[in-house]
């Protein structure tokens, strides 16, 4: 009897999250949502989890909180994400690596147009070409100066094989200025930073937000911006465009989908509430402190940009020859 009272609770609770969808904003979320973070605590990826999560949390009646799963490039924290319940409660954040790793690795258990469903574009950030100060350059022509004097000597630090600084560092230093740079891949941008602030790897390629304070103390040398323009907080700062380098704009971006199958009504009280939460003061003001751009878009432009870093991405891993794991 007690087991057939058991059922008979778990069948209300699943009825009161359907009806909850249905309803849309009145009652959903009637319980926790867990945002799955493929990236270790305090890469860009958890930067942007941590504000939207903040920002949902006040503004629901429900309790959204992150959950950390790094490790194999992202990919343990998406197969988790593909595997959980389409019930709107498990929800995942990505970037360009959510596309990236699809093209390296063969042994995937999700495909990331199959396997989820768009949410929004959240924001965007510049990527950035970086130095210890130690390097005698202090502008991209004394950078490609020295490497081409000093084949095979220095190194450039990333966040991971297979990411994409790794992958636009050697379209930029292979393909396009033909030098001879030695990849140092990390796990995660934290101990990537910290290399290269230690001195022991000389070239970085990272996001802006997650070193700005290491620029503006002297501890790194911000060379070029991977941007369309210059950013506002560091205006001294080139894009590598105006430095004569064309064609390698690079932006990290953070985008949230949802295991495939989640009800529309979840979906579309995420990305508006989301949007609300981005157009307001307090979330744009916190994302734009960060140095990141709000945008919070709909599904289908989140899908479109999901397409169309797929096809950009897929040609630099051909022709960089990008070893397939």
């Amino acid at each position: 009897m007690k087991s057939a009272h058991a059922v008979a609770a778990l069948v209300a609770i699943l009825n009161l999250d359907a009806a909850a969808l249905q309803a849309g904003n009145d009652i959903y979320p009637a319980r926790p949502v867990r945002l799955i973070v493929p990236g270790p605590a305090g890469g860009g990826l958890d930067v942007i989890a941590r504000a939207v999560v903040q920002q949902l949390s006040e503004r629901s009646r429900g309790q959204f909180y992150i959950e950390n799963l790094s490790g194999a490039g992202g990919s343990i924290g998406s197969s988790s994400a593909a595997r959980a319940p389409a019930d709107g409660y498990t929800l995942l954040v990505i970037n360009q690596d959510y596309i990236i790793h699809p093209l390296i690795k063969t042994k995937l258990t999700y495909d990331p147009f199959t396997s989820f469903t768009p949410v929004t574009l959240v924001a965007t950030a510049p990527e950035t070409l970086l130095v210890n100060p130690s390097v005698p350059a202090n502008n991209m022509k004394e950078l490609i100066d020295v490497l081409k004097a000093n084949p095979g000597k220095y190194n450039y630090a990333t966040p991971g094989y297979g990411t994409s600084p790794h992958l636009a560092s050697e379209r930029l230093f292979k393909l396009t200025l033909n030098t001879d740079v030695v990849h140092v891949p990390f796990q995660g941008a934290p101990p990537a930073i910290a290399a290269t602030i230690a001195g022991n790897t000389q070239i970085l390629h990272v996001t802006l937000p997650l070193v700005a304070r290491h620029v503006k103390d002297g501890r790194l040398r911000a060379l070029a911006l991977a941007s369309r323009k210059r950013v506002a907080e560091f205006p001294d700062i080139p894009t590598l465009a105006e430095a004569g380098i064309q064609d390698h704009e690079v932006s990290f971006w953070v985008g949230i989908v949802a295991p495939e199958g989640t009800p529309r009504a979840a979906i579309e009280w995420l990305q508006r509430e989301i949007k609300q939460a981005m157009a307001q003061s307090a979330g744009k003001t916190k994302l734009e402190s960060l140095g990141f751009e709000p945008i919070a878009g709909t599904p289908d432009e989140l899908q479109r940009h999901i397409k169309s870093e797929a096809d950009r991405w897929s040609k630099v891993v051909r022709d960089a020859n990008i070893q397939v794991q």
